[in-house]
């Protein structure tokens, strides 16, 4: 049984993963689409286009929850969307609060979409964090000209 358990998480991290991997795609492309507003607006603009990125990933890891919420609901662990999508989240944020266990069946996917969790938040986080690194470097090369020094 614990390779049936191990197979179905198996599939859902897939899922995960081309979630993920689209969102990244589109997060990133909206970005780099729109740099321009790096090099020509204020910081608040800056910030802004960011955030949107931020938020197209926060809302990838949301629909991943969403994703492993339907499976758990497809196994017979969870009547309502609800409670599927709380545990779900609690699972892949890592928090394992307890409040909720699945049967004693499946309840090793609790784990494996905690592993899967902590991968795609951290692709997110190093998107995110790539995303200000180079909106500091863009912002940085227009102060200093191009030349690697501060303009007076």
């Amino acid at each position: 049984m614990t390779l049936v358990v191990v197979s179905v998480g198996f599939f859902a991290m897939m899922g995960c993963l081309v979630v993920q991997g689209a969102l990244l795609m589109l997060a990133t492309r909206h970005y780099y689409d729109h740099t321009s507003i790096i090099e020509n607006s204020s910081r608040l603009r800056s910030m802004l286009l960011i955030s949107q990125v931020m938020i197209m990933l926060v809302l990838g890891n949301l629909l991943q929850g969403a994703l492993w919420a339907l499976l758990f609901m497809g196994l017979g662990e969870f009547a309502q969307f609800r409670e599927a999508f709380y545990h779900s989240l609690v699972n892949f944020a890592t928090l394992g609060y307890g409040d909720i266990v699945m049967s004693e069946r499946w309840r090793l996917l609790g784990p494996i979409q905690a592993i899967n969790g902590v991968l795609m938040i951290g692709v997110s986080t190093a998107a995110i964090t790539t995303v200000v690194q180079d909106a500091l470097e863009r912002r940085a090369h227009l102060r200093t000209g191009g030349k690697g020094e501060p303009m007076d």
